[in-house]
């Protein structure tokens, strides 16, 4: 009995998602639970599994393909190869010779993902030469894109003529006016690639939040030397305790929930005429993945420790660049963090991430000259930048909301008593 794979539900509000790879060649056997096709949405990957054993018979979808809920990708034959009596007897000597006609064309095909072919095609690849690390040895395009660093292979081909010469010297030249202009431009020296399901994503997302959001930013900048002076005296203590490092992260997890207290418009989203005020914590940390933006969230972070928000990031941190965060822990968030520091930003405008109405961008830490009880001092300054939703967040709030996180910042033992 024929059985179609089709995509699962991927979780709330996601619809589409695009073909990643597949696990399994046509023909292979399948058992229960063995993962068949990987797909890649906005927030996440999935693997689709089998729910019955039998041979996959047919791959409708293929690598790089976008799909959406409920569309048919693939077929399979439920049992197992061999085990059927009628399958034994069925035309056995016509089959072999079949599988034996073809079977190079389908092993060809089976072991070079579409989009690794293109790119090889592109760039003049004898894919052959290609050594595939994919499931089975396939030969995926990041093999394709080694080969090519590798090898240091010429620009994609321009097919040469070698009948163009005899030709111009039968043929009389066309005046100057008609005579083609052949122009060697840019499009030698440049690479179309297809965005992937996330960055697509991303960019819709950003679009999105800027056209239908009334987004404002404000700034604020903070000396960090007490927070810095603290971590110096705790750090090796603290790892030694808890397994992991005592970073700035935390720090502006507790200090933003404290502000958010004291202004809890900050941290609600819009629904028609409404406002949803938002008595729990659940903070996003921006990370930006080599794959593209994620905003995994630390659900409940009031109630977290500073060893489990340091846990917590360092967790998602990993599992964003292994491609393994899972649909709880990208869903919900009330307010987002995003720290443009650890690339070496100064200042930025962070936008916005919908629903929430604010947004806390933090940077470099650099030494600058302040002013200090009529002193010139140079101490560690952080710029801070508040991107907030002006529909339901006035200037004044927001002001005093950095405000607020400046002074716990600024003293940090408070966070401690304040919880």
């Amino acid at each position: 009995m024929s059985i179609d794979i089709k995509v699962p539900e991927l979780g709330e509000s996601i619809v589409e998602a695009t073909v990643i790879r597949w696990f399994k060649s046509v023909g292979d056997p399948v058992k229960v639970g063995e993962a068949l096709v990987e797909l890649e949405t906005e927030k996440a990957n999935f693997e689709v599994a089998a729910e019955k054993p039998g041979v996959l018979t047919s791959i409708v979808k293929g690598d790089d393909e976008d799909v959406e809920v409920g569309d048919l990708i693939g077929v399979m034959e439920e049992g197992t190869v061999g085990t059927s009596d009628a399958e034994t007897k069925e035309e056995p000597h016509e089959a072999e010779e079949v599988k034996i006609e073809v079977n190079e064309d389908i092993t060809e095909s089976e072991k070079v993902t579409p989009v690794a072919r293109r790119i090889a095609e592109e760039h003049g690849v004898d894919i052959n030469l290609v050594a595939g690390t994919g499931h089975g040895n396939r030969v995926t395009k990041e093999d394709v894109e080694s080969f090519i660093a590798s090898k240091g292979a010429a620009q994609p081909r321009v097919e040469e003529v070698s009948n163009v010469e005899p030709i111009r010297k039968e043929v009389a030249p066309l005046p100057a006016e008609q005579a083609p202009q052949i122009t060697f431009g840019r499009d030698v020296r440049e690479e179309r690639i297809k965005m992937s399901r996330r960055r697509r994503t991303i960019a819709r997302r950003m679009l999105e939040a800027k056209q239908t959001t009334a987004m404002l930013t404000t700034f604020n900048e903070i000396d960090m030397g007490a927070v810095m002076e603290l971590r110096k005296r705790r750090k090796e203590i603290f790892k030694e305790k808890y397994g992991v490092g005592l970073g700035l992260n935390s720090f502006f997890v507790k200090a933003a929930i404290g502000a958010l207290k004291e202004f809890p418009q900050i941290n609600a989203e819009i629904d028609g005429d409404d406002m949803i005020i938002k008595h729990y914590y659940d903070i996003g940390i921006a990370i930006g993945a080599s794959e593209g933006l994620v905003v995994p969230v630390l659900k409940n972070a009031d109630s977290m420790t500073f060893a489990a928000i340091e846990k917590g990031i360092k967790e998602y941190a990993q599992k964003s660049e292994d491609n393994t965060l899972s649909l709880e822990d990208i869903m919900g968030g009330t307010f987002t963090l995003t720290n443009g520091g650890v690339f070496g930003s100064l200042m930025s405008t962070p936008i916005l991430n919908p629903p929430q109405v604010g947004i806390l961008g933090l940077h470099k830490i650099e030494p600058r000259p302040v002013v200090i009880n009529g002193e010139l001092e140079v101490r560690s300054m952080m710029y801070v930048a508040l991107s907030y939703d002006h529909r339901i967040v006035d200037g004044r709030e927001a002001v005093q909301f950095l405000v607020r996180l400046k002074e716990l910042i600024e003293d940090p033992e408070s966070l401690l008593l304040e919880g």
